[in-house]
């Protein structure tokens, strides 16, 4: 069974209440899930010693007329900035700066992310949060890791970060989720651990994704964001404890959610460098969001979010979605961004016209080209006033 397949099934199963055995089990055997518990208890010893804690970011940040854009965090410990040195350098604050920035107005963050998290933890978060903002502007969840370590089924996680999802959209609050990072990159891990860990991780994220932008949110994988780095530069990139992100780390995980949080808000809407518009050339395109979610488990920095066609919200082959890929390398050429794009491979994302002339769909509102996918409208709901 493809990944997108078991994305679309994992999600399902989340949305009709389903799973409960623990992840992974039956696909490794007792013996080997006897050998996994072994190799975990090595790879504890391989790691280094926890901290104690996480900054606390939670404040204002930035400076402006107007009220300030209430921006909510919530998640596991890459959520809290467990191995940063202070608050300024947490995932939570670097958006809230880079928010206040482009929009002129000051950020109040409320960061209830608890270290240790497990996507059912989520509820408990939303609920503290909500008690201090009624009504946030845009939340940044970051969950998963500890579903996949804990050996959670990954329908019971998913479900958990759908219903979280629901109740902000709900609120009117727009939500954007850095999916669950790809383990197979903590090279302390010993094989066959970290194998599998790849392969689990990258499963829960593509099957976030699914239930993400289902349940009205988009997403940002994150995958194997720091693997190359921390490869060449693991002192730089990893935190003492060779797992959580430093705060290098860190930086690089915000920069990948900032543009999902611009665009959730509606800060470049209208824009003449407005990001919206797939660019074929870099691999994005329009296509169900099982496909989507797929090919953006490989590419980390990856937004996912619904889109329609011809006024159309689903097809033969589910919701669709749009898939953004973000550069996380320095700018290329014209040349090495298409060979880029190639590498991808993304057959199944096509632009709004193929989309059209592949499945039959009829409808107004398709012109001519890609840009009339139809992104989220942030205006019926929290878009920010810069003016």
């Amino acid at each position: 069974m493809g990944r997108a397949r078991r994305a679309r099934k994992i999600a399902a199963t989340a949305a009709y209440g389903g799973g409960g055995l623990a992840a992974g089990i039956g696909a490794v055997g007792m013996l080997g899930y006897g050998l996994l518990k072994a190799e975990a208890r090595v790879a504890r010893r391989l790691v280094g010693q926890p901290f104690e804690g996480a900054p606390d970011d939670n404040g204002t940040y930035g400076a402006g007329a107007g009220d300030p854009v209430e921006l909510l965090v919530l998640g596991d410990s890459s959520a809290a900035g467990m191995g940063a040195d202070h608050r300024y350098q947490t995932v939570g604050a670097i958006i809230a700066n880079g928010v206040s920035a482009l929009t002129g107005r000051p950020v109040r963050l409320t960061n209830t992310a608890v270290i240790g998290a497990e996507s059912s933890g989520l509820e408990l978060q939303l609920a503290n949060a909500l008690d201090q903002v009624p009504r946030p502007h845009v939340a940044v969840i970051m969950i998963g890791a500890n579903d996949v370590t804990h050996r959670i089924d990954k329908s019971v996680a998913v479900r958990h970060l759908e219903d979280t999802v629901r109740r902000l959209h709900e609120l009117g609050t727009e939500v954007v989720v850095g999916t669950c990072p790809d383990l197979g990159t903590i090279q302390p891990i010993p094989q066959p651990l970290r194998l599998l860990g790849r392969r689990w991780s990258r499963d829960l994220a593509a099957a976030q994704t699914v239930a993400v932008v289902e349940a009205g949110g988009r997403t940002v994988s994150l995958g194997d964001l720091l693997g190359p780095e921390f490869a060449e530069r693991p002192h730089e990139m990893f935190s003492a404890d060779r797992f959580h992100p430093s705060p290098a780390g860190y930086a690089r995980a915000a920069a990948a959610l900032l543009p999902s949080v611009y665009a959730a808000l509606g800060v470049w809407a209208g824009a003449p460098t407005d990001e919206r518009v797939p660019d074929t050339r870099r691999g994005e395109g329009v296509g169900p969001v099982a496909v989507a979610a797929e090919y953006a488990v490989r590419d980390p920095g990856t937004e996912v979010s619904a889109t329609e066609i011809a006024g159309q919200s689903r097809g033969p082959r589910g919701r669709w979605a749009v898939l953004m890929r973000r550069p996380h390398k320095a700018v290329p050429d014209r040349q090495d961004e298409r060979v880029e794009a190639d590498e991808i491979d993304a057959t199944d994302l096509v632009t709004v016209d193929d989309a059209v002339a592949s499945y039959g769909i009829e409808g107004d509102g398709v012109g001519e080209s890609e840009s009339n996918a139809t992104p989220p409208d942030p205006a019926a709901r929290h878009t920010i006033d810069t003016d």
